[in-house]
């Protein structure tokens, strides 16, 4: 693998002051350089996502409002299918520039590998065969990164391809031993749910097999050699493992295990959701410093039924709130973006929000996945995350949420020993 090397040369000199030696000093300087690229991609994923954000946004919300029979949903589709294709490519800068922590939800597998597959081959000379286990596992994941890890395979399957051919693709559930039982290296014991996604290709040299994975390598002309590395990397995050095999001229196989949800419940998953499945009652405060993201969450939720207000600051939102919560009119959901102008953030105005409101319910959201209060939202008090870029289904069914379980925790205990 190549390193980046800084160099440093300083002569020795004896009592005459003339040169007798030299010292060479030499730096491996890519962990550093991957640290610059880290915050360098952080920067540009965050105002990107923020611009997605609204293009998503009202491209979803406009599938919501015309009729799924209108022949104008297909082309609302591939207008947000791109737009997420964009969202992938800054997440896969990010990912691997050591950022963008998975934000994880049990979830199921099926539909996700089965669509992400579909698109990624769509006007391609190639085609799939998905053989995908009835009952196939749920695994906590976080949904975009593992789609991301999906297309990444397929779209290099497809380029091994290049006058076409059959992708194979399987889904199943996976037990694995230990010991003596083991019979995949580096995979500990338990529940996986193992996707295998196998090409007819060029193959892949052995003395390349090692390097696969290695950030960018890569012996395609036109490749950056950064997504095989993108995609270790997730899987990793997410407590898995990814293997290849391959012979020249027959193809290669590569192969993912996650570890399975086995015994958790998760919804069935669901197709077109209107209107009425997303809308909900309630007043809710978006904080961010986006207009053109404020104007959309205002339109979609008030759409819904909500009753919304706006503030593009954090001082501004915390001041808001506590002039509605005096006045009787509590918000009953607060979206805060995590980066804000004036020094302070959405965690640091949750902090001021507790302080007048205990029980408030806060949803966190950024485009800047690096940060912990991302992936870990509940340690700083959140009640919910939405990662940007977001679809209107998807901020209708986060605030309906929070909003749900926040009245439930705001009913009073029953006094059992009154009753009867």
């Amino acid at each position: 693998t190549e390193h980046l090397i800084e160099q440093v040369v300083s002569p020795i000199r004896d009592r005459r002051n003339e040169v007798a030696g030299v010292v060479l000093v030499f730096r491996d300087i890519i962990e550093r350089e991957h640290k610059q690229l880290g915050l360098l991609a952080g920067g540009i994923a965050h105002d990107f996502n923020n611009l997605l954000t609204a293009i998503m946004g009202n491209i979803s919300l406009a599938s919501l409002l015309i009729p799924a029979t209108d022949e104008m949903t297909t082309r609302l589709a591939d207008a947000k299918n791109a737009s997420m294709r964009a969202r992938d490519l800054a997440q896969q800068l990010l990912t691997f520039a050591r950022g963008g922590a998975p934000i994880k939800k049990t979830a199921p597998l099926t539909r996700l590998v089965q669509d992400t597959v579909s698109f990624c081959l769509r006007g391609s000379q190639s085609r799939s065969e998905c053989d995908l286990e009835d009952n196939l596992w749920p695994s906590e994941i976080d949904s975009g990164q593992i789609s991301q890890v999906i297309a990444n395979l397929v779209v290099n399957a497809e380029q091994a391809m290049p006058t076409g051919g059959t992708l194979h693709v399987t889904c199943e559930n996976f037990r694995h031993g230990s010991g003596k039982n083991a019979m995949v290296p580096d995979l500990p014991s338990g529940e996986f749910v193992k996707i295998t996604i196998r090409d007819e290709g060029v193959g892949i040299p052995e003395q390349n097999l090692k390097r696969i994975f290695d950030p960018y390598f890569t012996t395609k002309p036109k490749g950056n050699g950064l997504g095989l590395a993108t995609a270790y990397s997730i899987v990793k995050h997410h407590k898995g493992l990814i293997t290849v095999e391959s012979e020249v001229n027959k193809g290669s196989t590569f192969t993912l295990y996650l570890p399975a949800a086995a015994h958790v419940a998760v919804p069935e998953e669901t197709g077109y959701a209107g209107v009425k499945e997303l809308s909900g009652t309630g007043r809710v405060l978006i904080v961010d410093d986006e207009e053109a993201i404020r104007t959309l969450v205002e339109f979609t939720l008030t759409h819904l039924g909500y009753k919304v207000c706006s503030a593009a600051t954090a001082l501004e939102g915390v001041e808001l709130y506590r002039q509605k919560l005096q006045a009787g009119e509590r918000f009953d959901c607060v979206i805060l973006d995590l980066t804000l102008p004036g020094g302070m953030g959405g965690r640091d105005a949750l902090k001021l929000l507790l302080e007048i409101d205990p029980s408030v319910n806060a949803i966190v959201s950024s485009g800047y996945a690096m940060d912990a209060t991302m992936s870990h939202y509940q340690d700083f008090g959140f009640r919910g995350v939405i990662s940007k870029p977001y679809e209107a289904a998807e901020l209708g069914r986060t605030v309906r949420e929070v909003i749900e379980s926040g009245r439930i925790k705001l009913v009073p205990d029953l006094d059992l020993q009154a009753v009867g």
